[in-house]
């Protein structure tokens, strides 16, 4: 099993006592990456996807020289899929969009790649899964995941002593 998150390295994570804190602030994108794609991949990304997008968030009002800006609103987290194969026929076709359209809330995946076929993204203003095949699907998710990525723009001003609970366990 590989699960991957992506987010900001500044203050993005702390050991203590064999434990590593990973402020929920910091995370921009979750992924599960496994060999082959399939319904029940699919539900356990989807599972994990919506714990991580649970997980309690802070975000501070942001003092400048003239004054302080309200906080910033948190920004969505992504969640994805990425493997090598599909078990489907075709490999990107109706039982991976129905596989996929089964968690629309917490649950759902923004963005994937299967590497031997194309990618995937949740079209918002459409509601629904574009597929895309192509003949450098990893190139081309990469690209697509950097420019989703580029709307989050600066993240939020973390309470940091929301976390100063983690340093008397």
């Amino acid at each position: 099993m590989l699960s991957c998150l992506t987010g900001n390295t500044l203050l993005s994570s702390s050991i203590t006592k064999a434990r590593t804190i990973i402020p929920a602030e910091s995370v921009d994108a979750v992924f599960e990456a496994k060999q082959t794609a399939s319904a029940a991949l699919v539900a356990y990304a989807q599972d994990k996807v919506a714990s991580v997008r649970r997980l309690h968030r802070t975000s501070l009002p942001i003092p400048y020289a003239k004054g302080v800006y309200p906080a910033k609103p948190l920004i969505p987290i992504l969640g994805g899929l990425l493997t090598f194969e599909s078990e489907w026929s075709p490999p990107l076709g109706q039982s991976f969009d129905k596989a996929l359209l089964k968690d629309a809330g917490d649950g759902r995946l923004d963005i994937g790649c299967v590497a031997s076929h194309g990618h995937f993204f949740y079209d918002g203003p459409s509601g629904a899964y574009q597929f895309v095949n192509e003949g450098k699907p990893a190139t081309a998710f990469l690209f697509k995941l950097i420019a989703q990525l580029q709307f989050s723009g600066t993240v939020p001003m973390i309470d940091v002593e929301a976390y100063a609970q983690w340093l008397v366990q």
